[in-house]
């Protein structure tokens, strides 16, 4: 199984290892298929849009 993931799945996969929940089988379908650097892009997305999202929650309660 040596086929490109989706951007999809790409997607999922980082969300799912963000939150230490991703399943032996994906684990191993992203290691065979997935590229490192879409994972690194997709996670630092993920972490920016998390605290560009907290940071507009707290100014919103605060303001």
């Amino acid at each position: 199984m040596n086929q490109r993931l989706s951007l999809w799945h790409t997607l999922t996969s980082t969300l799912a290892a963000l939150f230490g929940v991703q399943s032996q089988r994906n684990r191993q379908r992203d290691f065979a298929g997935g590229s490192p650097l879409l994972f690194i892009l997709m996670g630092l997305l993920l972490i920016a849009t998390l605290v560009g999202s907290l940071w507009l929650l707290v100014s919103w309660v605060l303001g």
